[in-house]
């Protein structure tokens, strides 16, 4: 039903008090939208994929560094090299000179070598096992000599080709249709989708030793990176949680994504460490040292400084980066800022918050009739500045602490990646069986070890065992 301008005025007059409380709850409803609307990556934490085609121009926060690009000085660089032992060498010969004679027979005085690095044919190697079958002179029984551990069928793929199939699906991520096709256009046999889930589920199996090894060393580190991200499995949403440090990678899937499931995975509930994250509620259940991503705090600073116009978030920004570059140009052996040091800087945040206080002085509004008191964006993010004071700004006085929680959103990043290549996980164990075999390709990798090669071992019964920090 529409109403006129007559109507609607008549109504006004009756029920002044129900039209200004609509109108508040409209404006509300009007500012959050337009909030949202205005969030993108670069102001907020959602990511880049899904700012769409009417994506921000790139703005980044760093600042200029005076060097040139490019490789800096005692940085060592890559580059083909040549070797001692050469797979094969060809000989070149000269047969006739420029002037016409005739060099065939004389002896060569030197040569000028170059190497070429190419790829063999590539082929499966076939090892056909054959089992001796004796007849016993004494008694007449037929015995038959065992074949090697793993030689289980009359025609199977050896270990390394199974970890090959792994590789390419958890380590490449490729689609199980793609690698059927690259194996036949390689190799002449398009492998079944079947048999590279069967070497994934061998390798899952496998490395239920590391699994629980990786766990005991995160819990003994002195400081862990946390985060959390959705993941489809099933068509529903489940959740991919990650505890990370700069040596190790865990990966867990869980229908939860607060604090039953890391109880679940029994890591944080025995850290007594330092741990950063991103001020997710369940993580400060834990009795542990938390610190504070900063990198999420500069996002919603953009935000208000650029979308709702507040001068303290501008200056709030200004002052962490500032902060940052003075840790970065400390000497090396500077274990932290003395109390000193830190007074004029604490000082400054002191002020700024005082500012952003001043500058959101609206009271919180009640959501509904029987709603908690809703506060805006600023005041949330002025409260855990303020209240959490210690935790945001603890990379100052202990440069352990790093200014953001890049280590765990790096790592989790290559899982996000496979979602979206599939679009989701058929079944729970699937994806637990992904997230498994990539904590362990990601600590492999941290640890400089060879994927392929540490997957082949971990096939063989003989996985890649972190050790514990003392």
């Amino acid at each position: 039903m529409s109403l006129t301008r007559e109507k609607l005025l008549e109504i006004a007059r009756r029920y002044p008090e129900q039209i200004v409380d609509l109108f508040l709850d409209l404006q509300q409803r009007l500012q959050v939208l337009e909030e949202r609307l205005n969030r993108n990556s670069r102001n907020s934490s959602k990511p880049p994929s899904s700012d769409g085609y009417q994506k921000p121009a790139p703005k980044s926060l760093r600042t200029p560094s005076g060097k040139k690009s490019g490789g800096q000085p005692g940085h060592e660089g890559s580059t083909l090299s040549r070797v001692d032992d050469p797979d094969g060498v060809m000989v070149h010969a000269v047969d006739t000179c420029s002037c016409g004679a005739d060099l065939s027979k004389t002896q060569a005085l030197d040569y000028e070598s170059r190497q070429v690095f190419d790829l063999p044919q590539p082929q499966l190697d076939v090892t056909e096992h054959r089992s001796e079958i004796k007849e016993c002179p004494d008694c007449g029984e037929r015995i038959m000599a065992s074949f090697p551990e793993g030689v289980t069928a009359p025609v199977q793929y050896g270990s390394s080709f199974r970890s090959f199939l792994v590789y390419l699906k958890d380590g490449q991520l490729l689609p199980l249709d793609r690698i059927s096709q690259l194996c036949a256009d390689l190799f002449g046999y398009e492998v079944n989708p079947a048999t590279i889930e069967s070497a994934r589920k061998e390798c899952y199996d496998a490395l239920g030793p590391f699994e629980e090894e990786l766990k005991e060393a995160l819990v003994r580190h002195e400081l862990l990176h946390a985060d959390e991200s959705g993941l489809r499995v099933e068509g529903k949403l489940r959740w991919l949680h990650v505890v990370s440090s700069r040596l190790f990678t865990f990966f867990g899937v869980h229908e939860r994504r607060g604090r039953e499931a890391q109880d679940n995975f029994g890591i944080l509930p025995r850290f007594a460490g330092i741990l950063m994250h991103d001020f997710w509620k369940p993580y400060l259940t834990y009795a542990c040292v938390h610190v504070l991503c900063n990198a999420h705090h500069l996002r919603e600073l953009v935000f208000l400084e650029e979308e709702l116009h507040q001068k303290w978030a501008g200056k709030m920004k200004d002052l962490l980066l500032k902060m940052l570059e003075c840790v970065g140009n400390q000497p090396s052996g500077v274990v932290g800022l003395t109390p000193q040091e830190l007074k004029p800087w604490l000082r400054r945040y002191r002020k700024l918050l005082k500012e952003g206080y001043g500058e959101n002085l609206d009271p919180p509004v009640r959501t509904g009739r029987r709603g908690r008191l809703k506060k805006t964006k600023a005041q949330n993010l002025l409260e855990r500045l303020d209240q959490r004071q210690a935790s945001a700004l603890a990379f100052l006085s202990d440069f352990r602490v790093p200014f953001t929680n890049n280590q765990a959103e790096q790592d989790i990043r290559m899982i996000k990646c496979q979602q979206k290549i599939s679009g989701s996980f058929r079944t729970m164990q699937g994806a637990r069986t992904f997230a498994r075999i990539r904590s362990y390709l990601s600590t492999v990798r941290k640890h400089q070890r060879n994927i392929f090669h540490s997957i082949t071992k971990a096939i063989q019964g003989q996985p890649f065992l972190p050790h514990a920090p003392a």
